[in-house]
């Protein structure tokens, strides 16, 4: 395998799951956003519940730390890439990759039709083995409703 090709298997997986476990840790306490009128509210629930569940090792490559929000419009997953540093963390290969699926994700799975409905921003920040910043991927409203 090429020094190349080993980065573009690892974004694609790393994208892959790191969506679909993200979605499905916050599936009970997001649910509950399309019974109640509070929004806020249910946000914050909706994270409270995901950081019981933390951390979680998502593949051999991430690991979701906690999620937090930010009033009635946002929800943020925090992960750690802790095999990788931030020098290591190819931002070409995060956008051509990760960012994509992330936004299929969003559009498409029938869980996060809760999200869609109320126009939430999902933030996905990852930092590095050091704690460093690497990037944030948000999915807004206009990206998951094109």
């Amino acid at each position: 395998m090429t020094k190349e090709t080993k980065p573009n298997k690892k974004a694609k997986m790393v994208g892959s799951i790191v969506g679909a476990i993200a979605f499905g840790i916050s599936y009970y306490g997001v649910q509950q956003l399309f019974f109640k009128p509070n929004v806020e509210k249910e946000l914050k629930t909706a994270a409270t519940k995901v950081n019981e569940k933390c951390p979680i090792q998502v593949d051999q490559y991430s690991r979701l730390d906690s999620a937090s929000s930010t009033g009635k419009t946002n929800f943020t997953y925090y992960y750690t890439l802790f095999d990788l540093t931030k020098a290591e963390v190819n931002l070409d290969t995060v956008n051509k990759y990760i960012r994509p699926n992330i936004i299929e994700n969003v559009k498409s799975s029938p869980q996060l039709k809760i999200y869609r409905d109320n126009k939430i921003t999902m933030d996905y920040k990852y930092y590095d083995k050091n704690g460093l910043f690497v990037t944030i991927i948000s999915v807004t409203p206009n990206l998951y409703s094109e």
